[in-house]
């Protein structure tokens, strides 16, 4: 390739000859050429009105796992249904596919997400394709695919074309030699599943993009996520998701966590909410790229007690699985998220009382409670 290697040599030279005595800062830029997968502009689900220019223009990778959905409800809700588009590499429902905007976005394949970016005008990035902690435990090399690579090809192409990315991160992120009770923002961080040492890298990765190339990174570490709209994911805290599809379908419940292990968790509006709050806030209200977020913090035995005030007979046992247990006992038992409540105001609705009540509400448990009764 003689014309790439004499365009970087006179690139360089023109660095070196620079007589100002100021830093340039060069955004990584990739030699790319033209995917076979090329995304049309004028394809049937992007016949896309601009008139609502002055909203973002928003992308979600891996969108169609716990949380995606729910965000494309919401961001669309805020800044109209045709500027945010979802994306999988799996086929969505029918009830999906309709609601709004959805493409095929493998992160992986670096050139057409970059055709993604480009035709669609993005401007906000929401980088949800992960393995969860328990599924990239039996997968390590696909995890590390994904959770890596796949974040390299997301970082690259927003600091590019000037996006603004969210990137989640997790509990999952700390590891047995950090702070549990309470895990402050700032802290030692070694991690033992490659899911954790994946977001570790992730919040490092965004910070050094920050402030190496002004990426406008921005990540909140996520507690357990509790929604009634999704299945469980493979995470070690679906407990606390398994107990109400169970309690309403059979009224038995295994539990594979012990029942006096503590973890941080959340309802997904809540978590939803914060997202979008984080991505809004001012820049310079900012300390930091990457926040705890928290809104209450139980055990197995103490959720089951709330759900029996529900369904009384719901019958609880536990076997532990001992890989979920270890990750368990090397994750945070309570988060201090003060930082987020000074710096951009987060709040939470949602208790644990409330949590379980909202569960219910959405889940149909009338009938199994009149059964009871």
């Amino acid at each position: 390739m003689p014309i790439v290697k004499n365009v970087s040599r006179a690139v360089s030279q023109l660095l070196q000859s620079s007589g100002c005595g100021c830093g340039i800062s060069i955004v990584p830029v990739r030699c790319i050429g033209v995917s076979p997968r090329q995304v049309a502009s004028d394809a049937s689900f992007h016949s896309v009105s601009f008139s609502e220019s002055d909203h973002p223009r928003v992308l979600i990778t891996g969108g169609l796992g716990q949380l995606g959905v729910g965000l494309a409800k919401l961001l669309r809700k805020r800044f109209g249904k045709n500027n945010v588009i979802l994306s999988d590499i799996r086929k969505p429902a029918d009830s999906v596919f309709y609601s709004g905007p959805f493409i095929y976005a493998d992160i992986l394949d670096y050139k057409n997400l970059r055709e993604i970016v480009v035709n669609n005008r993005i401007t906000w990035l929401f980088h949800y394709s992960a393995l969860l902690s328990a599924v990239g435990e039996a997968n390590v090399p696909l995890a590390r695919a994904v959770n890596i690579t796949g974040l390299h090809n997301v970082l690259d192409i927003a600091a590019e074309h000037n996006l603004r990315l969210f990137v989640p991160s997790t509990i999952g992120a700390f590891g047995p030699t950090s702070p549990r009770d309470p895990t402050p923002d700032l802290c030692i961080q070694r991690p033992r599943t490659i899911y954790g040492v994946s977001k570790v890298h992730a919040e490092l990765m965004g910070e050094y993009y920050h402030y190496r190339y002004g990426l406008d990174f921005r990540c909140l570490r996520y507690p357990g996520i509790i929604s009634a709209d999704s299945q469980p994911g493979g995470g070690t805290t679906d407990y606390a998701v398994q107990i109400f599809h169970d309690a309403i379908k059979t009224g038995k419940f295994q539990c594979n966590l012990k029942p006096d292990t503590r973890l941080p968790m959340m309802y997904i509006d809540d978590c939803l909410k914060a997202t979008l709050e984080v991505m809004e806030a001012p820049a310079e209200a900012l300390s930091m790229r990457t926040y705890n977020i928290s809104a209450m913090s139980f055990t197995p035995e103490e959720l089951a007690q709330e759900v029996q005030k529900h369904v009384p007979e719901l019958q609880v046992t536990y076997n532990v699985d001992e890989v979920r247990q270890a990750i368990a006992d090397s994750w945070p038992m309570n988060f201090d998220d003060r930082n987020a409540r000074r710096d951009w105001g987060w709040k939470h609705d949602y208790d644990l009382p409330e949590l379980v009540t909202t569960m219910f509400s959405f889940l149909g448990s009338d009938s199994r409670i009149a059964q009871a009764n």
